[in-house]
């Protein structure tokens, strides 16, 4: 009888229990064990481990979070990580392992598959910035409450005639903001793919309140920095072992409402959504959609097919090469930004 191990790695996402439950419902219609690695590839270190079964999993698609933790360990840039992940493999007697996480974690996936050993990959970010599918389950339920919070934010930002930034996750791509500032009307969108200047981004609001409107509401992805303003890397320091730095601490919100209340002379506040855009209970879409990838990716396990990913293809569940999803970042493209600008600020 085969043994699939599961882990998931990254940031915590909505979606991650249904991937979860699907898959170990999947190997037990298939006449396998799965076995749940606790705390992502940290482990292969640990040797922290819980069997699976369809009682343990029943009903956890409906939860946010995973029930198997997570972690952001890089075991290729740990001492003695390669020879951990085959030791482990090899005791918990695994025929291979399904990874479940972002362009880091399938990024240790591939490193693995490299040398021989069975991993299968499932793609996992609400940046949605992942290559070679068309969207990433954690995406749909982040930009839904992004929406939730601008179309709140906007109602008292009128009722007092103020500017508000929307600080939204997005470290390298602007997919969050963007979707979300269409969807919820919002009045600027501003997004890493495509720098703005200051004194634009000025002339916006002030033509806005010229023309009469009451209030600005400008959403901001976390990792966009206005041209114009010197950037501050002033106590940020790389905040995992992938080498990436905790953007929080820079806040562009709160830099862009002091500089635009400074230039207008209107009242500007800011605000940092941050982890609630990817904690609680997913949208239907990302539930339905970790269901189907978890089940592709058992059967992907069956057809030995590893150093695979699991992606959405229009309607369909296909499979991909792990360095072909991991070879490029998926951005914004300009037709798209551009679409998007036809409707932002109109109303």
């Amino acid at each position: 009888m085969k043994r699939i191990g599961i882990l998931t790695g990254g940031g915590d996402c909505p979606g991650l229990n249904a991937v979860i439950r699907s898959a170990v419902i999947r190997c037990e219609q298939c006449g396998m064990e799965s076995v749940g690695l606790m705390y992502g590839w940290r482990s292969m270190i640990d040797n922290r481990h819980v069997p699976l079964n369809r009682k343990l999993v029943k009903g956890i698609q409906t939860e946010g979070g995973t029930i198997l933790g997570s972690s952001r360990t890089n075991l290729m840039q740990c001492e003695g990580g390669l020879v951990a992940a085959k030791r482990t493999l090899e005791n918990l007697k695994l025929d291979a392992v399904i990874a479940i996480g972002g362009d880091d974690t399938l990024g240790v996936a591939m490193e693995l598959s490299n040398r021989g050993l069975p991993m299968i990959g499932v793609p996992k970010t609400i940046d949605n910035d992942l290559s070679c599918t068309d969207y990433t389950f954690g995406f749909d339920t982040a930009a839904s409450i992004a929406m939730e919070a601008i179309e709140r934010v906007k109602t008292t930002a009128a009722s007092h005639e103020r500017t508000i930034v929307v600080e939204v996750m997005g470290r390298y791509t602007g997919w969050i903001a963007l979707e979300a500032a269409v969807a919820a009307d919002a009045h600027m969108v501003l997004i890493p793919e495509f720098p703005v200047d200051i004194n634009e981004i000025v002339r916006i609001v002030n033509k806005r309140y010229d023309v009469g409107n009451t209030c600005n509401v400008i959403v901001v992805a976390e990792g966009f920095w206005p041209r114009g303003i010197e950037k501050s890397e002033e106590n940020l320091k790389d905040d995992d072992m992938f080498g990436h730095t905790r953007l929080a601490r820079r806040e562009v919100s709160k830099t862009l409402a002091e500089e635009i209340e400074r230039r207008t002379g209107h009242e500007t506040r800011h605000i940092v959504l941050g982890h609630v855009q990817r904690g609680g209970n997913p949208t239907m879409f990302d539930r339905f959609l970790g269901t189907r990838m978890g089940t592709k990716a058992v059967e992907l396990v069956m057809e030995n097919q590893f150093g695979s990913m699991v992606a959405l293809h229009g309607t369909s569940i296909e499979s991909v090469p792990l360095s072909d999803a991991l070879s490029v970042r998926k951005c914004v493209p300009q037709n798209l930004y551009e679409m998007a600008n036809m409707y932002i600020g109109k109303g």
